[in-house]
């Protein structure tokens, strides 16, 4: 019995699958056509280029290698049961071009459609025959496809397999889960990140960095950029350890403003001899103030003290002058008068003369230590009675 139903390469096809294998660029089948053949069932011819009557093209749901033949490929489309209404005696493969590849014929078979009262959904597979299965590019593009319930059942019973091999090795490994850290002293790598605790959390939580930065700006609080970091703060205190403690010494060496006591031989700048206000006097300032003071001054008389015995320690001595010269006479009416006169003009100004109306014997002062003619000093000697009549 001759075949009646069988599958080809095209003149196209095998010119394509030659310059696959030739250059090792794969070839790359992507949609199956069927066709109702025009109402006969028609015979592959190596030349077509396209069916006879096409009636739906589509992509391919599955395209793999024959397990029980590696020379075979297979290819699949599902047509689902609201398409039909057609015979289909013919089936085509195309590539990415459009060009025909492969071309066959099947035993005829109605596909019914929903609107007919009847509905199914019908797989079509052609089996191509290559002298190499490399050359053929095997991927399907899963989102455009409908999956046949076998293939759906193998590759479920495939994950199966998988998963199962996948868990025997993860509860064999010594370390099943290396991707992720131990809670215990986990070491962390890439870039890990945690949620950034309120400011002013002390705990054992994780730090960010944002709190870390967070909480270095609050330490810095707008300090200038030349010390705002330790390091700076270091140098600005001489990298001395105890500087509070070297500070505090200092000051102890030093007297307070609000009414300093001053120690040892204290200097000040010496102020000019006029200054007259709350700066501080040098002795150099005294020195020359009490020289300007003093002047030509004797040197019996350069002191307080000598002046003040000069004075008779007398506290009131001005006014003790003024009494004193209050009992004197004035200088015009006495003095003036006496100037020039002998003794006989002295006695005639003081009314003392002849026919004086002084009593005998009144006491009289005189200016000179030898008292006129006539006249005794009152010192308690004795007179001759018989020169001083009166007086005996």
């Amino acid at each position: 019995m001759s075949t009646k139903f069988y599958t080809l390469l095209t003149d196209i096809g095998a010119a394509k699958l030659a310059s696959a294998a030739a250059l090792g660029v794969p070839l790359k089948i992507t949609h199956m056509a069927v066709g109702d053949g025009g109402g006969v069932l028609p015979t592959p011819d190596s030349k077509q280029t396209a069916l006879v009557n096409e009636k739906r093209r589509a992509a391919l749901n599955m395209l793999y290698i024959d397990p029980q033949n590696s020379s075979q490929i297979i290819a699949e489309q599902v047509i689902p049961e609201n398409e039909g209404g057609w015979w289909i005696r013919e089936v085509g493969l195309f590539d990415e071009s459009g060009a025909l590849i492969a071309v066959g014929n099947c035993p005829e078979s109605y596909k019914p459609q929903l609107a007919e009262g009847s509905g199914r959904t019908q797989t079509v597979r052609m089996v191509l025959i290559t002298s190499s299965t490399d050359n053929i590019t095997l991927k399907i593009d899963p989102a455009v496809v409908l999956a046949t319930r076998k293939y759906v059942d193998d590759k479920a019973l495939e994950l199966k397999v998988y998963a199962d091999d996948q868990m025997a090795k993860h509860l064999a490994a010594p370390d099943p889960h290396s991707q992720y850290a131990p809670k215990e002293s986990p070491t962390f790598t890439g870039i890990p990140k945690a949620p950034t605790p309120a400011a002013g959390n002390n705990t054992t939580q994780i730090a960010t960095t944002e709190f870390v930065q967070a909480a270095l700006t609050a330490i810095i609080n707008g300090a200038p950029a030349t010390l705002d970091t330790l390091k700076e703060i270091a140098v600005a205190i001489n990298n001395d350890p105890k500087f509070s403690t070297t500070i505090n010494n200092a000051l102890a060496l030093k007297a307070p403003l609000l009414s300093p006591a001053l120690t040892g031989t204290p200097t000040a700048p010496t102020a000019a001899q006029s200054v007259n206000n709350t700066q501080i006097a040098t002795t150099a300032f005294v020195k020359s103030a009490i020289a300007a003071m003093v002047g030509s001054a004797p040197a019996a008389l350069d002191t307080l003290n000598e002046l003040a015995a000069a004075l008779g320690n007398d506290p009131n001595f001005a006014t003790t002058m003024l009494n004193a010269l209050a009992g004197k006479q004035p200088l015009d009416n006495t003095l003036t008068n006496l100037s020039g006169k002998d003794v006989a003009g002295l006695l005639a100004y003081l009314g003392l003369g002849e026919g004086s109306a002084l009593p005998v014997g009144v006491p009289v002062p005189w200016p000179s230590a030898t008292p006129p003619t006539g006249w005794l000093k009152c010192n308690g000697a004795a007179f001759s009675a018989e020169e001083y009549p009166e007086l005996a």
